[in-house]
């Protein structure tokens, strides 16, 4: 007679959870793609695909969503992951210095990009949105300006030593990147910053209300700055093992990344308003949003199609997330009642 409450109990918590709308929306499409896909889909070509993508773009959702839960945006990162993999190819090919100097310069460029991007955000009352696409064209033509100067093409081939490969760029038998694993390691990291430390109240009090978080004493300047330079440094880090992977940096690299971890970080039901969301949310929404655009390709779909898929995806998400977050603040009242 013990079992029903028990059960009762376990599934009144697991939907008020709110990845609950994530997690729903990521069977569903797996489950789709799967039946359309076949054997190959589900198989381990499918799989590695789907976690090879997942690896490069969630690392970025990830601090891209801290900003979001921060009520801020940063579409500059489309800009860093080129910037950040042409600085490690041109100092190790055009000037000759060893990896991990070069490793550590292409590092360092996302977190001055990221630097520059808070102090902006922090002492000007200019919305982060242009601030960033401000930021995002300087880059680019920096970067492209830069590279054709010292390189004289704007791409640049680079065969990484032996360390580094391994390190960035390493295929785990042919199939699996080595990014896979670094994305866990982002993974258990944020999850420690946001839902373990006490900077994570600091976070959702920044994107809750940004006045209230500073007459509270928190310190809303450096905060940002730093969230900031973390988008960065996730940035940056993802054009270092791009370059590492497939042994070339191009100028026009990573645009992709400005909108698709956006889009990973809203399925995952973070609001754009700030004030919400989880790791364990922009996790279930990169592996949706892989799941669906690896998916097209696997299951045969017109190419053209991608797009609309993609965009109905979103506004499903946002809807089903929207509703499970009110059953989650129904339940919570109950509760209180």
């Amino acid at each position: 007679m013990t079992t029903k409450p028990t059960a009762g109990i376990t599934l009144r918590h697991l939907a008020s959870r709110p990845e609950a709308g994530s997690f729903v929306g990521m069977i569903a499409v797996y489950v789709f793609f799967a039946l359309m896909g076949g054997a190959n889909f589900i198989g381990a070509p499918g799989i590695s695909s789907v976690l090879n993508m997942s690896s490069e773009v969630g690392i970025i959702a990830l601090s891209v969503g801290l900003l979001m839960i921060a009520g801020q945006l940063d579409m500059s990162v489309g800009s860093v992951v080129p910037a950040s993999s042409l600085t490690v190819s041109l100092l190790a090919v055009d000037f000759g210095v060893p990896d991990i100097l070069a490793i550590l310069g292409g590092l360092a460029v996302g977190l001055a990009i990221g630097f520059v991007n808070g102090v902006l955000v922090s002492r000007t009352r200019i919305p982060s949105l242009i601030i960033t696409i401000g930021t995002m064209f300087g880059v680019m033509g920096l970067t492209l300006g830069l590279t054709i100067l010292i390189h004289g093409s704007t791409g640049v081939f680079l065969v990484p030593g032996d360390a580094a490969k391994a390190v960035f760029g390493q295929l785990i038998r042919n199939m699996f990147q080595v990014s896979i694993l670094w994305w866990a390691v982002f993974v258990a990291v944020i999850y420690g910053l946001l839902h373990v430390s006490p900077l994570g109240n600091w976070i959702f009090a920044l994107g809750g209300d940004k006045e209230s978080a500073r007459n509270a004493g928190i310190p809303t300047g450096k905060l940002t700055i730093g969230l900031y330079m973390l988008s960065g440094f996730s940035a940056a880090f993802v054009g270092v093992s791009q370059v590492m992977t497939f042994n070339a940096a191009q100028v026009a690299a990573g645009q992709t990344f400005i909108f698709n971890s956006i889009m990973c970080v809203v399925i995952g039901g973070v609001l754009l308003t700030g004030g919400a969301g989880s790791v364990l949310g922009i996790v279930l929404g990169t592996l949706t949003f892989c799941i669906v655009n690896q998916g097209i390709f696997f299951s045969g779909l017109d190419p053209n199609y991608g797009s609309i898929i993609i965009g109905a995806l979103l506004l499903i998400a946002v809807m089903t997330n929207d509703k499970f977050r009110a059953m989650a603040l129904a339940l919570s009242a109950g509760r209180r009642s």
